[in-house]
């Protein structure tokens, strides 16, 4: 239990958090537990909060809240409930998040939760907002209407790292030593570190007072897009950037071009710019009276750009906007097991080879896939099959991996995610690219001994691993099995490729055998 509650500083709370695996959620619930909260996180699947590393210090339950029914026994002697669940880039998102927001107040008002409290975006002045700002409107108005007293916190762009937002501003800032914008980036914006939504999101629950409201929350600075852009190449050490507005690029076309330069889609860039065009500055800034500002002040710009930077080039980015599942792939469900799954055909492609390397040292490699280790061979066709990716509306591969070493179960690489990771053994990704059919690749680290029957040879050295690695498709109608048949003759090149060089790269990683002395004072490798 933390010393604030020791001390009767602050009181302690039963606190659900929604969207436990989202960027926001997924930095909450940790911080609210290390307080000495009891913290409960609503997830669609418990196995997505597996391995993360708080997973030990929370309560997890499964639900959805499109599903009400499983909302009572998430909501049961809760005091406070963090509704941070939105569907941004799904189709039909609105009423989504209405149906949401609507079973969220009702369940809430029947199980004796005391208050709600919600993230959402700025307040949408303009009848011509965007679907995404009147969508985050209308979701505030369902809690605020509800019988639960609600707290609105309404963020404008959020800076830390792994945020969408500061990824757009981040790549577009890297790439673009000269760019044309649309008008928009001369609007002016309020944004918000990380740590200090966080610090609000935290002090309104645990407040005792009985508040019932929308606040406007935003840092010290209010810049515009450019200015953002120009600071931000300031702190990161770029040369001036030249940026020259423009009346002819409308938001959609906006969207398309960051879709285009960043990792973030266009189903999220869409929603994203689309709230740029509004200018987002916090009118008040009453939430002060309830909840005081850190004591080291609300954190600038520049400042919140550093601490990002710095989290991106230690490897140490708690969380990602990747971290929902990719909108418009088919719901996850586990590799099948029968060959003759749904009475249709699976496909496969399976490939092993010795490696001289313990499992151990071929694990570390394995873990080590995509995003800037990339995937060991034939690097133009990967990028070909990212770009194809990216034209027709996936997700591509530049969205990377949160940290270069560590996987947590869930997570997004590339355009994989992680469906299943047995630390030491086996790790089968699921793929998110568009794809007539649903396809998995599982690659496994195995003690040679123990892959004898499999190669069917003499036995390996006890010291030595075997790589196993299996692609696995599901075609959905024609189009699916034509699709197999018009990768196949790649796939010697492309996945043998794969298995041999992640077997050289193992070897690679062995030790040089240490030299030892002989009588004679000489020197031979051992």
């Amino acid at each position: 239990m933390s010393d604030l509650l020791k001390t009767g500083m602050i009181r302690g709370m039963r606190a659900l958090v929604t969207g436990a695996t989202g960027y926001v959620g997924g930095r909450l619930a940790p911080r609210l537990a290390a307080r000495g909260h009891d913290v409960r996180c609503l997830t669609r699947s418990a196995a997505r909060l597996r391995d993360v590393p708080w997973a030990g210090d929370v309560e997890i339950v499964e639900g959805d809240v499109a599903d009400p029914a499983s909302l009572e026994n998430a909501l049961r002697d809760a005091d406070v409930v963090y509704y941070l669940v939105h569907s941004l880039g799904r189709k039909g998102f609105e009423k989504l998040d209405r149906d949401g927001a609507t079973n969220i107040a009702e369940v809430a008002a029947r199980t004796g939760v005391k208050r709600i409290v919600y993230l959402g975006g700025p307040d949408p002045a303009d009848p011509n907002a965007s679907a995404h700002l009147r969508s985050r409107h209308e979701v505030a108005e369902i809690l605020l209407k509800g019988a639960v007293p609600a707290v609105v916190l309404r963020a404008p762009v959020i800076i830390g790292s792994g945020s969408a937002s500061f990824e757009m501003l981040r790549y577009l800032t890297e790439r673009l030593p000269a760019m044309v914008c649309p008008r928009w980036v001369r609007n002016r914006i309020q944004p918000i570190a990380i740590r200090d939504v966080l610090h609000y999101l935290i002090g309104m629950g645990e407040i005792d007072d009985d508040v019932d409201r929308a606040f406007d929350i935003g840092g010290p600075d209010v810049l515009t897009y450019e200015q953002m852009m120009r600071r931000y190449a300031r702190v990161a050490g770029l040369r001036k950037r030249l940026i020259v507005p423009t009346r002819f690029l409308s938001p959609t076309l906006s969207s398309l071009w960051v879709g285009l330069v960043t990792p973030v889609p266009n189903a999220i860039a869409r929603p994203l710019v689309g709230s740029l065009v509004h200018e987002a500055v916090a009118r008040e800034h009453d939430i002060a009276r309830f909840v005081p500002d850190p004591d080291r002040g609300l954190t600038g710009f520049d400042e919140a750009v550093r601490l990002a930077l710095t989290r991106i080039r230690d490897a140490d980015v708690e969380t990602r906007w990747t971290g929902s599942s990719w909108p418009g792939t088919p719901a996850a469900e586990p590799l099948p097991t029968d060959p003759n799954w749904s009475g249709g055909t699976v496909y496969t492609d399976q490939r092993e080879s010795r490696v001289d390397a313990s499992p151990e040292e071929l694990w570390r490699v394995i873990t080590a896939i995509g995003g800037e280790t990339g995937w060991y061979s034939f690097p133009l066709a990967w990028a070909v099959r990212g770009w194809l990716d990216r034209a027709v509306g996936g997700v591509g591969l530049r969205r990377g991996r949160r940290d270069p070493h560590r996987l947590y179960l869930g997570e997004a690489v590339d355009f994989w995610r992680v469906e299943e990771i047995v630390p030491g053994e086996m790790l089968r990704l699921r793929a998110e690219m568009r794809l007539p059919g649903r396809a998995w690749l599982e690659m496994r680290a195995m003690q040679g001994d123990a892959a004898v029957a499999s190669l069917g040879d003499k036995p390996a050295a006890a010291s030595t691993a075997v790589y196993c690695q299996r692609a696995v498709f599901l075609p959905r109608g024609l189009a699916g099995h034509a699709y197999w048949a018009a990768v196949w003759p790649f796939h010697s090149v492309i996945f043998g490729g794969m298995s041999r060089n992640i077997a050289k790269a193992a070897a690679a990683t062995r030790p040089a055998p240490a030299a030892r002395s002989t009588r004679g004072g000489g020197r031979v490798l051992g």
